[in-house]
């Protein structure tokens, strides 16, 4: 008799299906911009939930620092739930937007991708500290990659087109001296 699967091996065991054409994709990513301006008002971006996250952490521990410190005020001042804002559910969305279309195209598996001079917990590491330098930025800049380059940039900000091609420039110059690691 063959061995039952549990939910996870089913998962991650699944074939793998090519991924979807980039072309497409940045077509419909284009459509869902345009939608959520047209109906929201808002653009598509992801920094401003750090923002609203911490809010709500600070307004767990200590409700009365946040109506101290105008930037939080701002989120979570007073009765103000600083998880009751658009942002929340758009990155709901995206989370099991993105863990359905990997579910349903094979590609959910725990691993690591690294190159092979770089240790998993060297990885790690990085990942984590380069994320914190990028939040960091994109609080700083008042916008994440998503939110200045595809919201801005679509709506012909200035700033953000030069936003967008620093971040480029940088990123080749990282990548440029950094490729040692993965080759």
């Amino acid at each position: 008799m063959a061995e039952k699967k549990s939910w996870y091996q089913k998962i991650i065991e699944r074939p793998e299906k090519p991924y979807a054409n980039p072309y497409a994709g940045g077509v419909l990513l284009g459509v869902a911009l345009f939608l959520s301006l047209l109906l929201t008002g808002n653009g598509l971006g992801a920094s401003a939930m750090f923002a609203r996250l911490n809010g709500f952490l600070v307004d767990l521990v200590a409700p009365s620092h946040v109506d101290r410190v105008p930037q939080l005020l701002k989120i979570a001042g007073g009765n103000r739930n600083p998880l009751d804002n658009w942002v929340t559910f758009e990155i709901i969305g995206v989370i099991l937007g993105a863990f359905t279309a990997g579910v349903l195209r094979g590609h959910v598996r725990p691993e690591t991708t690294k190159g092979p001079k770089v240790s998993e917990r060297t990885r790690w590491i990085m990942a984590f500290f380069g994320g914190m330098i990028f939040v960091y930025g994109a609080r700083m800049a008042r916008g994440c990659t998503s939110g200045q380059v595809l919201s801005g940039g679509a709506t012909l900000s200035a700033g953000s087109w030069v936003i967008a091609m620093v971040m480029f420039i940088v990123a080749y110059v990282v990548a440029f001296l950094l490729r040692k690691m993965w080759n």
